[in-house]
Formats: structure tokens, sequence, C-alpha cells
């Protein structure tokens, strides 16, 4: 079975492809990466859950 020669605009076409998704992955290891970092160096994570809580008092005005 023998496939045809590709042409000049497919071989640019997948010059572009190939472009666009190592931008996608390079952008998806930053996001992953600044994410991890912050998780890392965060302290105590409090939400907000409606509860009075002790560390919090007498902060604010």
């Amino acid at each position: 079975m023998s496939f045809a020669k590709q042409s000049d605009l497919h071989q640019r076409r997948q010059g572009r492809n190939t472009a666009v998704a190592l931008c996608l992955v390079g952008l998806m290891v930053l996001l992953v990466t600044l994410s991890l970092v912050k998780l890392r160096n965060a302290g105590p994570v409090e939400g907000f859950d409606h509860v009075v809580r002790p560390a919090l008092e007498g902060q604010g005005s």
C-alpha cells in the first residue's frame, strides 16, 4: 500500500500544527508548574465556611 506524496501545502500545515501543539503543551506545563509552586509555598489554607475563626478575630477595622 503506497501513499501519495504530500504536497507543499500539507507539509507547511503539518509544521504549523506541530508548532501550535508544542505551544499548547508548553502552556500546560507552565500552568501546572505555577500551580504546584503556589500550593507548596502556601501556608495553612482556610476556606470560607461561615464559621467564626479565632485566627481572624481582631483583624480588620
